[in-house]
């Protein structure tokens, strides 16, 4: 397990990252940049995240811990209910612990596809994240279906994110209505051959 400062220096790389993310654009900024505005040395970030790609799959790790915590908090009554709602409320839960950094991360996502390589480098991260979403919903990941489940998460995911950037509302209604219609827009299309129509804490595997 990291220790302490080593995860605070890590802190502090991920959000000099975002900060110069949304004022400059990810393409625009270097790993030197963001050792500056960490206040580190390039040393430093270097052997923490030596690469652009580590920092971002540094911060994907870093939101994915905060979700689970936030989880692992959730009651029994909370964890029995239908795997929709589990699966709506791990979602929010993630756009809310995003929240701070979506100016950040429209930058970022407006970006990436200029940038390939970072691109290809976080995918696998993402779909490790997106898992990771899934079984704290009590949705089995594994073999075949589990990978089918992924993807449709991940896209149900996307879909909605549309919507998240630009909902200003204090409640983010409008986000939480988008994202209630594409996981039942998912379960119509694909819920009986993915296992995700079910009640219980755990859907079939």
């Amino acid at each position: 397990m990291a220790t302490k400062p080593r995860r605070d220096k890590q802190a502090r790389i991920i959000d000099a990252a975002l900060r110069l993310s949304e004022e400059r654009g990810w393409t625009a900024i270097t790993l030197d940049d963001i050792a500056t505005a960490a206040k580190l040395d390039i040393d430093e970030v270097y052997r923490l995240t030596p690469t652009k790609s580590a920092v971002l799959n540094a911060y994907v790790r870093r939101t994915d811990l905060a979700v689970l915590e936030v989880q692992s908090s959730v009651d029994d009554e909370e964890a029995e209910a239908s795997t929709h709602d589990r699966l709506f409320d791990v979602l929010m839960r993630r756009f809310e612990v995003l929240l701070p950094d979506r100016a950040a991360l429209g930058m970022l996502c407006r970006d990436l596809p200029r940038d390939p390589v970072s691109l290809v480098a976080v995918l696998p991260q993402a779909h490790c994240s997106f898992g990771r979403m899934l079984e704290a919903a009590g949705v089995s990941t594994k073999g075949l279906r589990g990978l089918a489940r992924i993807h449709a998460i991940a896209a149900v995911w996307m879909a909605t994110q549309r919507t998240w950037f630009s909902d200003e509302g204090e409640d983010m209604a409008r986000t939480m209505a988008v994202l209630d219609r594409n996981l039942r827009r998912m379960e119509e299309t694909a819920g009986l051959v993915l296992g995700l129509r079910s009640a219980g804490k755990t859907s079939e595997t």
